[in-house]
């Protein structure tokens, strides 16, 4: 297919996107922009939630890893189910009962504001560190398959897309990305489905005989009971269900769609359809992979990693199929950084700056503070594709979860420490113990040949850094006072 018709097709795409945001922005204020006036609809969100969360990682890597791992991602998955279990019946219940705007505001009521704000910070970490990678990857291959052909450098690519995210979330900001996450779902989807279909047809087979090809070629291995191994049954399970606990219950971006819905059930039943959905979707993507394999080592395809799924479509498929990938990756691209922008400008906004606490500020003054930093965090992550483009990993998914594992580790151990004990602690030693816990998980990965011989840190760092902050936590701590006067001497 032609490089100039694709490159239309995406800026059609961007045209549509640009219509819903105008039609979704019109009298938008802050609460629109931070919360999208708590009116969404339940379903919606649960449905636009599936695109945020898998990305255009899912689409790329997660089928390339099939010839490494087979279908152990499901291992991940199960905990994933146990983990939006919790998040739905634990977390949410706390979110609404507080009625917070930013969820970090729950640090600052149970443990005091340099908590808060220490959570606020490690959330600007984690979630611009984990979208830029996530976009990173998407432009990467548009960048590869197209733009090249065409002359365009990357550092143009990246900055045409950034910009394209920045005009429709400029002023919209939740209330536009519930409708558009709903419209790059459903793109993302219909790629996926397209694409498994049409392997399928390719390759002549039904889908009982291509399990049954897949398991003779060791695709379709899904336990791993190897306990020295990182991808341990045990170790995956635990480390999916704290994953999800961390990167969504925890997460301002997720829960920001879902304290917009109006009501407490109307949220869980969003994160309950989300579950489900999920499952689906990620079985379907790994059965995709499994596919893919299959067909490149029938063809000669010698692509590997998150360069396979691109491979095999750009040089083997006809250009029908090749338009509606592209439309399943562009569909991918833009939840990985609009909501991602949108949640870390509220969350800054609030947390760090406090632009909605203060009383004497004009709303035109919010508005124009809530602009400047929407645009730094645009330019930030313009900066930040730049650096991933330098470092060129051959699988994004495992540089993301392994990001994930220092960066959200203090997160779970401060909302764990405030969930699971009554104690205060000592506010102004927060900072340090949260910096101290990823330094300490980096000493301990460094030292693990020493001191666990054959046995591979993996997945359950996010565990075991989250244990370190919630130990450093309670050596600065005390018995809870009653006298709210005391507390804060203290």
């Amino acid at each position: 297919m032609s490089p100039a018709l694709l490159f239309f097709v995406i800026f059609g795409y961007f045209a549509l996107l640009l219509a819903v945001a105008w039609r979704t922005s019109r009298n938008a204020d802050n609460d629109s922009f931070f919360i999208g006036n708590k009116s969404s609809r339940w379903g919606m969100v649960a449905f636009g939630m599936v695109g945020t969360t898998l990305s255009g990682v899912t689409f790329i890597s997660v089928p390339g890893a099939v010839g490494r791992d087979g279908f152990g991602y499901l291992q991940l998955t199960l905990g994933y189910v146990l983990g939006y279990l919790l998040v739905a019946f634990v977390l949410l219940p706390l979110y609404y009962r507080l009625r917070l705007t930013s969820i970090y505001h729950y640090l600052g009521i149970r443990l005091g504001r340099r908590a808060c704000q220490s959570g606020a910070a490690f959330f600007i970490v984690s979630r611009t560190l984990g979208a830029t990678a996530r976009l990173y990857l998407v432009v990467n291959i548009l960048q590869a398959t197209i733009l090249d052909r065409l002359g365009v450098p990357f550092w143009a690519t990246n900055l045409v897309i950034l910009t394209m995210i920045l005009l429709y979330t400029y002023e919209g900001g939740v209330r536009t990305i519930v409708w558009t996450d709903m419209l790059q779902t459903a793109g993302m989807l219909a790629g996926l489905i397209t694409c498994t279909w049409f392997m399928l047809h390719q390759l002549d087979l039904d889908v009982p005989d291509s399990l049954a090809r897949m398991e003779s070629a060791g695709l379709a291995r899904i336990f791993d009971w190897n306990v020295d191994s990182p991808a341990y049954f045990w170790k995956q399970v635990v480390a999916g269900a704290f994953i999800t606990i961390a990167m969504t219950g925890m997460d301002q971006e997720m829960m920001q769609k879902n304290i917009s819905v109006r009501t407490l059930p109307d949220a869980q039943k969003n994160m309950l359809l989300l579950t489900f959905i999920l499952v689906m979707v990620l079985a379907l993507f790994l059965f995709l992979g499994g596919l893919l394999h299959l067909y490149a080592s029938q063809a000669g395809v010698t692509a590997t990693g998150d360069k396979l799924f691109p491979a095999v479509v750009m040089e083997h498929l006809p250009a029908a199929i090749q338009l509606i990938f592209f439309i399943g990756l562009v569909s991918a691209l833009f939840p990985s950084a609009d909501g991602a922008i949108t949640a870390l400008t509220s969350s800054f906004c609030i947390d760090l700056l406090g632009i909605q606490r203060r009383r004497d500020l004009p709303e035109t003054s919010r508005l124009r503070w809530r602009h400047r930093v929407h645009l730094g965090f645009c330019a930030l992550f313009l900066a930040l594709v730049m650096v991933f483009k330098w470092i060129d990993s051959a699988s994004m998914i495992g540089v993301i979860l392994k990001l994930a594992g220092y960066t959200y580790g203090p997160l779970l151990g401060l909302f764990g420490f405030g969930l699971l004990s009554r104690r205060e602690v000592r506010d102004r030693w927060v900072p340090a113990v949260v910096l101290a816990g990823p330094a300490l998980c980096a000493l301990l990965e460094w030292q693990q040949g020493a001191l666990f011989g054959s046995y591979r840190l993996g997945l359950e760092l996010l565990l075991i850094n989250g244990l370190f902050v919630m130990a450093g936590l309670w050596l600065i701590s005390m018995p809870a006072v009653r006298d709210p006067a005391v507390a804060v001497a203290r």
